[in-house]
């Protein structure tokens, strides 16, 4: 039992809800397909999200969600109190130094802070689950509103060309 807890403590599998002040924000389930694509079939997401095909259908949807135990990246549903997913955050180790985090908001839902509030919250359970690690967000610096979410939350810009085309790196230290 205690190399079953070790590996789970140093995957993405079995992470916990996080609660924030509006928001729930757990692993996504297949059930969650429907909400998934809704959401995320918008130009102004799958234009961003460097490995969304655009037009973003179910089958995409389902693949995203799936349904293998994730290890090394996991889809978290951003949710508001009544259940209405709002949003998306993705988690991935890279290596044995760092999680990277990114988001993406549903269209109707921007510009409330629930982008913030989340990204905060799932920044709260990275750094007690994987207290030594840093984490990276990558970010076009032509994206304002996603750079200022960054910077809000307590990203640094490194200067550093990411590994996707035309974004910079930003980075959380361990404390």
């Amino acid at each position: 039992m205690f190399f079953k807890t070790l590996a789970s403590r140093y995957t993405l599998a079995n992470l916990p809800v996080v609660e924030t002040e509006r928001l729930r924000i757990a692993g996504l389930v297949p059930a969650d397909a429907g909400a998934v694509q809704a959401i995320t079939a918008d130009p102004a997401i799958t234009g961003a999200v460097d490995f969304l095909p655009d037009p973003f259908t179910l089958d995409h949807a389902r693949r995203l969600v799936g349904g293998k135990k994730p290890i090394k990246d996991r889809f978290l549903g951003v949710r508001r109190k009544d259940g209405v997913l709002v949003g998306i955050v993705g988690t991935h180790l890279r290596g044995d130094q760092a999680v990277e985090i990114g988001y993406w908001m549903g269209g109707a839902h921007r510009g409330q802070g629930l982008g913030s509030e989340a990204v905060s919250g799932v920044l709260g359970l990275l750094r007690e689950r994987f207290p030594h690690r840093i984490v990276v967000a990558e970010c076009r610096p032509e994206n304002t509103a996603s750079l200022g979410l960054l910077r809000k939350v307590g990203f640094r810009d490194t200067g550093d060309e990411g590994h996707r085309p035309g974004r910079r790196i930003y980075v959380i230290e361990p404390s």
